[in-house]
């Protein structure tokens, strides 16, 4: 009876200090926002300065969002419960038959019904098609790195989703997969990432 006792209190102090976790998060970002217009609005040359960033130069949101979860853990307060249930079954390496240089990458030839790998962890930018390489889905890899991936049936994953390394992101169509990987605007030599 008393070991009952306990445990009910022990999950409802847990779900509250969860809810506090929440309400802490979303208080903080709340007084952050607050900060930056209050300094956007005292110093215009600070607007400027956030203008161009923001506009001009490529924020790397795998990054920032790495940083979060490091510093204040899941958006979600109820992320012990999702991780129970999120185990990974696809943990997979790229493998390829061959490589030809293909436009701003590489032509990768592969097997019938190839499940294309997640090369490095990030969040999804763009899914749509792209000319010269079909169906393509762009990741922002946490280093900074946009990776193509041409020629991909991707239905798992969605915009924005964040994805792990050596997740399963789809299958190739064909049998060719197309790569590209980018920086800061200028293409990269595949052979350093494959």
């Amino acid at each position: 009876m008393y070991e009952s006792k306990f445990l009910n209190k022990k999950s409802k102090n847990k779900k509250n200090n969860n809810f506090i976790k929440f309400i802490n998060k979303v208080f903080f970002s709340i007084i952050l926002v607050l900060v930056i217009l209050i300094l956007i609005k005292s110093n215009p040359s600070l607007k400027n300065v956030i203008k161009n960033k923001v506009f001009n130069s490529n924020i790397s949101f795998a990054k920032i969002n790495k940083w979060y979860k490091e510093k204040f853990g899941n958006i979600l307060p109820i992320d012990n419960i999702v991780k129970e249930r999120d185990v990974s079954v696809f943990d997979e390496k790229l493998k390829y038959n061959s490589q030809h240089l293909y436009k701003d990458g590489v032509k990768l030839s592969v097997s019938d019904n190839y499940l294309v790998p997640i090369l490095q962890s990030g969040v999804v930018i763009f899914i749509g098609e792209k000319e010269n390489y079909g169906k393509t889905v762009i990741i922002q890899q946490v280093d900074g790195i946009d990776t193509w991936y041409g020629n991909v049936k991707a239905e798992g994953i969605k915009l924005y989703d964040y994805v792990e390394k050596g997740n399963l992101l789809g299958e190739a169509i064909d049998n060719y997969l197309y790569l590209v990987f980018q920086k800061d605007g200028k293409y990269l030599d595949y052979k350093d990432y494959i």
